[in-house]
């Protein structure tokens, strides 16, 4: 039996050949979404890199930064970088509002739903379920709004703290807030913390 569910598994996802109409739409809607975010996001990194590449940089090229983050690389820059920091604010605003954009729409869809619920116990549950995203998406979005939509002059080690939580804390921090969700991770953490108080 496992056998069968996975061929039919390895023939839906390679060869898209379920036989059902409809899940081979879906899976070529989730390929067609996956090419065009890598596209988008190939095309933001190209036009980040070439307006580098026309900088030019003096003295010390160290960059402070577990990565080369662009305004980081900008500080270092002795040219001027008005046109970088334009296209960070209008490229990165574009980048940053339109999935935000898409997500307040989303939630105002679930919240008017969520409010016509029956009963309580209901509207308590599918709250707490946006609860957790929202705390997510929260601190991403707003790590990232207080270090990108601002001048690259005024890069600091507090905008480094900001990108180490876009970048590490917030992925860490997503499948935890989920997994306390569950009934199960509760009980287990609850003992763990007994456990280590006696």
């Amino acid at each position: 039996m496992d056998g069968d569910n996975h061929t039919a598994v390895t023939e839906f996802l390679l060869l898209g050949l379920s036989g059902n109409q409809e899940q081979e739409e879906v899976l070529c809607g989730l390929f067609l979404l996956v090419a065009i975010c890598w596209v988008i996001t190939s095309l933001h990194a190209l036009l980040h890199t070439l307006l580098m590449v026309r900088l030019n940089f003096c003295s010390n090229n160290t960059v402070h930064h577990f990565f080369c983050d662009p305004y980081a690389v900008l500080k270092l820059s002795c040219s001027d970088t008005r046109i970088n920091d334009m296209v960070v604010f209008t490229v990165g605003g574009l980048v940053f509002l339109t999935p935000f954009t898409c997500i307040v729409i989303s939630y105002a869809y679930i919240f008017s739903n969520v409010l016509k619920l029956p009963s309580a116990q209901g509207i308590r549950k599918a709250l707490s379920t946006c609860g957790s995203h929202l705390t997510v998406v929260s601190v991403f979005y707003g790590a990232i709004l207080g270090v990108y939509m601002r001048p690259s002059s005024s890069y600091s080690i507090q905008d480094m703290v900001a990108s180490v939580i876009f970048t590490v804390v917030t992925p860490l921090v997503n499948p935890f807030i989920y997994s306390l969700r569950n009934q199960d991770m509760k009980r287990a953490l609850r003992k763990l913390i007994l456990r280590s108080a006696n």
